[in-house]
Order: structure tokens, then sequence, then C-alpha cells
């Protein structure tokens, strides 16, 4: 693949609701470039950016891929984004490398969350938009309703540059606002030009809405446009760019990657339309003294490159993906990593087409390209020059919310499950695993039911290890809620030396999370030398509570009083004294369980207010307000126990249809509901039977 500057690459993301078509008009812009000699079709399990197995199985994209192409003299980096909610990694790694997004939405659909999202994405990360209305073949397309939608949802700056002439419900030309000229598709995708049909006064209007549009982005624009002269094609296709560059414009186009139709102006849209990597490229960065410092994008600066996404081959090994934001990237340089401060050693650099790779020497600034082996850099890491060692920011990627544990059916295979797992989560970081040393569980956490589906399967197919996932148990505790004294007598009597130990012990309730041990002893009853073994034997105890086994929390334990033998006792006496006077006094001193609470924050848009604090009314939690949120939803914050959230994720997205999040985060204990607590217990002494 020949290298280009630049000025003429444009890195340009595909996003949009899952099934608006995103993958089939990749795949039709890559043929009528030329790039491939067939249309593949995600039904067929074909395409060129939806090529790994689970894509192939499931017929929709999980991860972003990366496919160049030619279009003229300009080089277009195209990246295919998940539109499924449960796989945003891949959707925010795409936007994070491109300057423009191509937001994908459906003529039949209109305007859906996956649209909104991808719009909000690229205006937080200072991207330009434009928007290609898909399925203009299928039945019941309206490209006129969508543009409504389009205009009411994102405002004055949605701009039509193509339009579909209908005739009996379908479409018989398309009218390019720029050229001023029409065009019919044949059954090739391809175009020829006719006559723009009657269309009254839409025509007029949409021309005038462009002019327009060109003229505020100008002021000597706008003085010609004031003055009544027209506007060269020059000047419109200048100002579109210049607008959307400041977004000021966001051009909406239309046709169908299935038939092809308005594929080739789409492409020369792409090309004309939208910012170059020379022009929008350049990003802020942090230098090694934590300053911000601008990185142009151009060949002649030091080098400095983002590494957007990982894939994790247990056969092929690690490919890291990047962007080259300024210098060049060859193979005879080793680049320093900036988080780590180590240099890195590259393997093999080459250019990525789908599942394809292509050798190169070297990668220039605002290309994007893929290296092999790389040691120990992960996504969101920079490679730089020793000499000029910056910081890019890393990507904020939606956090995990839904966690399950881990049942594998190999027994033996737990140190498997972490390994392949550590392996998938340099793939995308929206995935999570920890060991839970308390319920002695492996948890995974992803975005939602079919992510940790997919995580399942790549671990049986990937790694070979076979897993299913079950609810994860509750971390409960347990405490007192009255003071006894009790006494604790251990004696035993076998012929040689004997065992004797006596403790009298007040248990009383107390604000701590470990056993807080007192003596208050007088007259040496117990000699001093012998408290630790108290103390030890109580720690012990503690471990396990009365109840259903779990750790006791709240407990403060004063030695008063006791007896010792000259002879027969020992710190084993006292210690299994301490242990009796324990399981004496516990049961009497009003045990209880006690329940982890989280606090949470749901994000849910304004109308689903009453339905999420009724939710949290169902599941015993309580509303502590609500507030407006930067990104237009509402905040409620509540309090909540864990043990009812564990569907709460997929709750919430359906809700909201995908528009709401939140963040849940451990509390505090409280107690648990008398009404409760038998479930618990039976549950937890099942538990600890199935366990032997």
């Amino acid at each position: 693949m020949r290298q280009y500057l630049a000025g003429k690459i444009r890195n340009v993301a595909i996003a949009g609701h899952g099934g608006s078509g995103k993958t089939s008009l990749a795949e039709a812009l890559l043929f009528k470039a030329g790039a491939t000699d067939r249309l593949g079709k995600t039904t067929d399990g074909n395409t060129v950016c939806d090529f790994d197995s689970e894509e192939i199985k499931r017929k929709v994209s999980l991860s972003s891929a990366v496919a160049p192409f030619a279009w003229g003299s300009v080089k277009i980096n195209l990246i295919d984004t998940p539109g499924l909610f449960d796989f945003a990694a891949g959707f925010y790694e795409g936007v994070r490398a491109a300057e423009s997004v191509l937001i994908c939405v459906s003529a039949r659909s209109g305007v859906t969350v996956g649209a909104q999202k991808a719009y909000k994405l690229a205006e937080k990360m200072g991207k330009s938009k434009i928007f290609f209305v898909n399925k203009m073949d299928t039945e019941n397309a309206d490209f006129y309703k969508v543009l409504e939608e389009l205009k009411a949802q994102f405002g004055p700056s949605v701009c039509p540059l193509v339009v579909p002439v209908m005739n009996d419900h379908k479409v018989d030309c398309y009218v390019s606002l720029v050229d001023n000229k029409a065009y019919r598709y044949n059954a090739k995708g391809e175009p020829s030009e006719v006559a723009i049909p009657d269309m009254e006064h839409r025509l007029e209007g949409l021309k005038v809405a462009v002019s327009e549009a060109v003229a505020e982005t100008d002021e000597a624009l706008f003085e010609k446009y004031f003055s009544g002269e027209q506007f060269t094609r020059d000047e419109i296709i200048k100002g579109i760019h210049d607008g959307v560059h400041n977004g000021t414009i966001t051009p909406v186009l239309c046709g169908s990657a299935v038939t092809l139709e308005g594929i080739d102006m789409l492409l020369d849209s792409l090309v004309d339309h939208l910012p170059s990597a020379w022009e929008a490229g350049a990003e802020m960065a942090e230098d090694a003294d934590g300053e911000p410092v601008e990185i142009p994008c151009t060949d002649e600066a030091p080098l400095a490159a983002y590494i957007f996404k990982t894939v994790a081959d247990p056969f092929v090994g690690k490919l890291s993906y990047f962007k080259v934001v300024s210098g060049k990237l060859s193979g005879d340089v080793i680049p320093v990593n900036s988080r780590t401060g180590e240099p890195e050693r590259l393997g093999k650099l080459i250019y990525v087409i789908g599942k394809k790779q292509e050798d190169t020497a070297f990668i220039t600034a605002g290309d994007i390209g893929a290296v092999t082996k790389l040691g120990s850099a992960i996504t969101g890491d920079t490679l730089c020059g020793p000499k000029k060692v910056v910081s890019f920011q890393r990507t904020q990627f939606p956090e995990a919310c839904l966690s399950m544990a881990v049942k594998v059916k190999q027994k033996g295979d737990e140190g498997k499950v972490a390994q392949s797992m550590a392996r998938l989560m340099e793939e995308d970081p929206t995935i999570k695993f920890e060991q839970n040393n308390e319920t002695k569980q492996q948890i995974i956490s992803g975005l939602g039911e079919q992510h940790l589906d997919v995580i399942v399967s790549k671990l049986k197919s990937k790694f070979g290890v076979d897993i299913t996932l079950e609810k994860p148990r509750v971390a409960y505790r347990e405490t007192i809620r009255k003071t006894v004294k009790v006494q604790g007598k251990h004696k035993k009597q076998s012929g040689g030396h004997g065992q004797y130990g006596d403790v009298w012990i007040e248990f009383s309730p107390c604000d701590s999370e470990d056993l807080v041990f007192e003596e208050n002893v007088f007259g040496g009853s117990v000699p001093k030398n012998f408290f630790p073994a108290v103390e030890k034997g109580l720690q012990e105890c503690v471990k396990k509570g009365v109840l259903a086994g779990y750790p006791m929390v709240g407990v403060k334990a004063v030695l008063l009083d006791g007896s010792y033998h000259p002879v027969d006792s020992s710190e084993m006496a006292f210690k299994m004294a301490a242990s009796l006077a324990y399981k004496a006094g516990i049961p009497q001193a009003g045990p209880v369980l006690l329940e982890p609470i989280g606090h949470l924050c749901a994000y849910v848009p304004d109308g689903n207010t009453g339905d999420m604090i009724s939710e949290l009314n169902k599941r015993r939690g309580r509303v502590l307000g609500m507030n407006p949120s930067e990104d237009g939803l509402q905040m409620v914050e509540g309090e909540v126990p864990m043990s009812e959230m564990g569907d709460f994720a997929t709750v919430l997205r359906s809700m909201t249809q995908g528009r709401g999040y939140f963040t849940l985060n451990f509390e505090r204990y409280e107690q648990l509901p008398s009404q409760l607590e038998a479930a618990v217990i039976s549950e937890a002494k099942a538990l600890a039977d199935a366990e032997g």
C-alpha cells in the first residue's frame, strides 16, 4: 500500500445503532472504491470488517475493524464500530482514532438511540460528523421524515446534500444539491445523469438551506450571499468543508449499501467535506512535567503515536493498532512507552485491511497501522521519541455494570480462567475480572448479558476453557445487638499434664470492622502471658458468625476475669476457653445479619425518572435526590442493597432503550430485615453442606 501525507488522509469511524447497516455500508464503500472484488454480506459471514468467528456466528459486529482504501488521490481509513451497546469498547476505540464520524441511520427506523450516542460521543471528543441515511431501497423508507427527525434532534447544523426523488414509494433518482444534478442507478449500482424531476418548491428550499449554511462559514461568502450572488461549486465545497470542520454543518446524504445507490456521492463527500488528518489530527498531550502541549499532525515533528486497540490472539500473539499523530514510526525506531518510561521493541509494522495484513517499512503522521508483539504496551498507551516524551489522554471507556460468578466445568481450570481473562481484558477495556477472596468466587463483569455471553464463548473457542456463569454470592456480615457476660471454661484431665483455661468475657456491640479486644483483669486471675492466646482464640472465631457463618463485625470483647492452674494452664487451653465463651455468648447477644448497601447514581432521561424511583423502591432502595447531569440526563441518586442489584443493568437498559447508565459503589453494611434472614441462613447452610 502506497504512503500518503496527512493532508491526503481521512480517518472515518462508522457508527450508529445496531442493525442500521454500518458493516454493509463499509462493504459498499470498499467495493465501490475497488478495494474488494465482491460485495460481502453479514448474513453470509464474508464481510471485510466482521471476520472474527464470533461475529460470523452472531452476524453482528463485536469489535472495531480497520479497512483502508483509496478514492482518487485520497486514502480513507474506515473504522467500522459495533452498534450493540454491550460492545461499546469497539465504538469508543473507533471514534477515538478518527477525525470524523460517519453516523449511519436507517431510512425505516429513523433516529434511534445508537445514532444519538454516536453524535454525543463525536461531540464530546471534538470530531466532525456526517449522516448517511441508509436502506433507501427498503419498504417504508422515508428520507424526509428521517431528515426532520435529525433536525429536531441535532439542531440547525443538519444540512442535506443528497436527497431522493420518490415515485410510487420507491426512489426514482438522487439529487446532488452541491452539483445540482440528478442521478439514477442501474442494477449494478452504476449512476447515469438524468434531468432533475419537478420537485415543486421542495428543491429550491433545500438549495437555499445549503447556501445559507455555506454563507455562515465565511464573512466574504456571507456578503456574497447577502448581495444575491450565486456561489460557485468550489465555494460551496469549501464552505461545507470548513463548516464540517468547525462543527457548524453536519451533512446528510442517503442511499443504499445493498444496491450501491448513492455510495459514489458519499465517497466524494468523505473526500471533499471531511477534514484531513493534517487539518484535524493535531492533539493535546502532556509532556514529562505534566504540562499541556499541542502535538501537530505532521511528519516533521517528533514521533508521537497512540495505541487505540489491542488484539490478543493465542496463536498470532498480541497485535496493537495505533494512530501516528506526529512524526513517522518505522521498524528501525525504538520508541518509548510514556506510561512505563521503558523503550518498546517493535515487531512487524503492518497495514490492516480487516483480517488481512500487509507489511510496511514505516507509517506516517495521520495514518493508522498496527504492530505485532509489543511487550508491555496496552490500549491507551503513547509511543514517542526518547527526546520528547508526551502522553495523550486515555479514552474513558464505560464501566462494567453486570457481574456474574464463574463456574468451571473442569475442576482445576480456575488458573486457566484467570490467565485467559487477562488476555481478553487486554483486548476489551470494558471487561473486569476479580478473585473475590471472601466468597471464594471468580467474578467476571461486563456491559450486559450479550457481552458476558461472548466472553464465555471466547474463553472456550480461543483458550479451551469451558465455564458457565451463575449469580454471585453476596458478602453478608454478622454482628450483635446486646451486651452479654459469659464464662468459657476448658478443662481436660487424662493422665500427665491436663489442660485448664477459664475466662469471663463481656461481648458488646461497637462500631468497628475488626474485633476490638480489651482486658480488664484484676488480681492476676488470668496471667498476662495468656492474654494474647485469648485474643487469638476470639480472632479465629469471629471469622465465622453463629447464624450463617459470615464474618462477625462490630464486636467488642473485654476479658474481665477467670482462673488458671499453675501446671495445666497453657496458651492452647486459654485459646479454647475463649472459643467456648464466644460460642456461648454470641447467640445470647442478639446476633443479626448485615447486608452490603451500595451508593447508586442512575442516569436516565427525564421521562424515566418516575420509573426509576419506582424500581428502586421495589429493590428496597432509598432515593436520596435527583440532579440534572451534564449529558442531558437526570441523575437519580440513592442507596440500595447490593443483593437486589443482580439484574439492574438489564432492567435499566430496557427501561431507557439503552440511553441510561449507572454507577454503583459499596457504601456500608446495614441490618438485613428480619423477614429475609431465614432465606439467607438456609442458603448459606446449603452452600456449606455442598462444599463439604
